[in-house]
């Protein structure tokens, strides 16, 4: 038990770092499982789970974003307001959700009949097309302070959804999505990461009723959600500053050249 403990705190540790990063937490960790002799599909559902952890990270670092986000998104519907904000969460989280619940599905029959080294394969292609994407979103054209539309929650809540497959980073898919659409760099990543609260612990809450986070000891697991939420909280703000400054599309366009070429020597 003690060595599936440290393991545990390790993945969490890990967790809360790569979770702010655009290079997929879900499909390193993933990689990582892997790698450690995991199954492919318990694999997949322990990084799932492990989101849990950075939910309560990103809760309690947005808490204020939150909270007047809440209170004038009642006031505003109260006044008849649409387009308020609060609509917008509410749209995209929805999105989100039916998406990621269909997207998961399709995960699971893929991993079910894939090998751990071919699963680190797709893994590594889907980094590739992941470092395209941003590579191309970051080149957006910026409009003034946009409303947030109903539009853009639909857009932004299927990248989202989409980015429960493992290697499609969801801060990468989300605030490319909202680069796309004209936002700035601030605005995309605020949205982001506020939106990614309901859909981290819907996944998390999904890999674990669905698997039973199997090879994972009730101890171990809340080893890796706590390590999660206190890493992840700590290093949010450093990490967020370091992704205003580091070209994380060639980063990712790396790590899926190494998986591809480890997944091969796997096979």
């Amino acid at each position: 038990m003690a060595e599936s403990v440290i393991v545990a705190i390790i993945l969490g540790a890990l967790q809360g770092l790569f979770e702010w990063l655009p290079i997929s937490s879900e499909g390193n960790i993933t990689v990582i499982l892997a790698a450690l002799g995991r199954k492919p599909g318990d694999a997949v559902t322990l990084a799932l789970f492990l989101h849990l952890g950075t939910a309560v990270s990103a809760t309690a670092y947005y808490r204020t974003t939150i909270y007047e986000l809440i209170d004038a998104g009642i006031t505003q519907l109260r006044g008849g307001k649409s387009d308020a904000p609060l609509i917008f969460y509410l749209v995209a989280t929805g999105v989100s959700g039916v998406v990621g619940i269909g997207s998961y599905a399709i995960l699971q029959e893929i991993v079910s009949a894939l090998t751990g080294g071919a699963v680190v394969i797709a893994i590594g292609a889907l980094l590739i097309i992941m470092g395209g994407f941003q590579r191309v979103s970051a080149g957006g054209e910026v409009i003034a302070s946009p409303d947030p539309s109903i539009i853009d929650a639909i857009l932004v809540g299927a990248a989202q959804g989409i980015a429960i497959l493992p290697g499609i980073t969801r801060s990468g898919m989300t605030t490319g999505t909202l680069l796309l659409r004209g936002y700035d760099g601030s605005d995309a990543f605020r949205l982001s990461f506020v939106l990614s609260i309901p859909a981290a612990i819907g996944g998390g809450v999904l890999a674990a009723v669905d698997s039973g986070l199997q090879g994972l000891t009730p101890t171990a697991a809340i080893a890796a959600f706590i390590t999660a939420a206190i890493v992840g909280y700590l290093s949010i703000d450093v990490l967020l500053r370091i992704v205003e400054r580091v070209e994380f599309w060639a980063v990712c366009i790396g790590l899926g050249t190494a998986a591809i070429v480890g997944g091969v020597l796997v096979i």
